[in-house]
């Protein structure tokens, strides 16, 4: 089912754009560019952070939302327009309708964290609870507007969206004049298509490349197909690019202007969530954080300056526990053991000293007296360790080893 104007295949060039950008004006913020001095070490040539993440919403999607809901007919208007998502959409198209003076609907999938649908209820939109996944929210959201006349608001397969996506490209451009660079995440594509309209007719040799996670990561076989095409069941902490198949609109602009689309673990993903946090002081979704995980899976393979997209802020505090903990174990803060003592009174407390002389923060303790394994006299301890990284887990296991304990590290 599709819900098609008689413009929506119609192509987006600069004027689009840059016409979104005069009618975003005293509407989208022109968001903050960072520099990260960690990130430019790594990749040898200054790194730079265009921080949507501080957007109005907490992302960029206000742009494009706004863009395409001004763009509607007085009798489009007064329908009304619906809309499907799991929040950062969700939230665009409820503060763009507000400023509009539009009535919008929000189809969320019932799962939806509660801070994102608080804040879809605050901007003013109707929000309506349906599906487990955003696939049944927006099919709903579509039989929605078949019934009721209201315009359905896609999140990324329309010109206009494209067309407002793409001001954060211009803005790139007046904020930092020398990139060489620049890195997206991808889901449908919107974003990245209107970037590489905006900065493509201006800067023809700046690289662009999308990011997307290798568990929901349509792109690369849709273009090695020349079409788009759907991967089932995609998978990734990255919920805001988790998207099973490109857009048409986007897809053939990312097809023709997009210079590369990489893949990045999960792993990537959450190590570069905690350096966003850590090192620039920035609350970051997994989404947005994805090209700051590219520049970590593989930092001497782009051209410099580089300008990472971090393109929304809205995580679930619940989610960012996870993800936070997640991350640490993959940047080698975690150390788990195994360990041997003799069972008498005190050789725990001895051997927890000599982890508190090792700055070492022990988070979990567990006892092991039944194993045939043992010996009458000895008992095996398991330990979960807090440290400072790979270097200082192997400088605890070896201190261990040299105190005369049988250290087995298992994690």
């Amino acid at each position: 089912m599709t819900f098609s104007t008689p413009d929506t295949f119609r192509p987006v060039i600069l004027d689009d754009v840059r016409g979104a950008q005069k009618m975003l004006s005293g509407v989208a913020r022109m968001t903050a560019m960072e520099g990260s001095r960690h990130l430019s070490q790594l990749v040898g040539a200054p790194v730079h952070f265009k921080c949507e993440n501080l957007q109005r919403t907490g992302s960029f999607k206000l742009r494009g939302a706004y863009v395409r809901i001004a763009g509607l007919r007085p009798e489009e208007r007064a329908a009304g327009v619906v809309a499907a998502s799991a929040g950062n959409h969700a939230q665009g198209v409820a503060l763009a309708s507000a400023l509009l003076g539009v009535r919008s609907t929000v189809f969320m999938p019932v799962g939806a964290p509660l801070p994102k649908v608080a804040a879809t209820r605050e901007y003013g939109a109707d929000v309506r609870l349906y599906g487990q996944v955003v696939d049944e929210t927006m099919a709903a959201a579509q039989d929605y507007a078949e019934a009721t006349g209201a315009v359905f608001i896609h999140p990324f397969d329309h010109p206009d969206i494209i067309a407002g996506q793409g001001t954060v490209g211009l803005e790139i451009l007046e904020q930092c004049p020398e990139v060489r660079t620049i890195l997206v995440g991808v889901g449908g594509g919107g974003l990245a298509a209107g970037i590489a309209v905006a900065v493509k007719a201006v800067r023809p040799d700046v690289q662009v490349i999308g990011v997307q996670p290798e568990g929901a990561a349509a792109y690369p076989p849709s273009l090695a197909a020349g079409r788009p095409v759907s991967i089932s069941a995609p998978v990734t902490m990255a919920d805001g690019i988790k998207v099973g198949r490109p857009g048409d609109v986007p897809f053939k602009i990312i097809g023709e202007l997009l210079d590369e689309v990489r893949t990045v673990s999960e792993d990537a993903l959450s190590s570069a969530l905690l350096l966003c946090l850590e090192r620039a002081k920035l609350v970051v979704e997994p989404a947005g954080a994805s090209p700051v995980a590219a520049l970590l899976s593989d930092p001497k393979s782009f051209r410099g300056p580089v300008v990472a997209v971090l393109s929304g802020g809205n995580v679930d505090p619940l989610l960012m526990q996870r993800i936070l903990r997640h991350g640490m174990a993959a940047a080698g803060r975690y150390l788990s053991l195994r360990l041997r003592l003799t069972d008498r009174p005190g050789a725990l407390a001895a051997m927890l000293g000599a982890l508190t002389v090792l700055d070492a923060n022990v988070l979990d303790v567990s006892h092991v007296r039944t194993d045939p394994r043992l010996g009458l006299t000895e008992v095996e301890v398991e330990l979960q360790l807090e440290t400072k990284g790979p270097a200082h887990c192997d400088q605890v296991a070896a201190a261990l080893r040299e105190a005369g304990y049988r250290v087995t590290v298992t994690g």
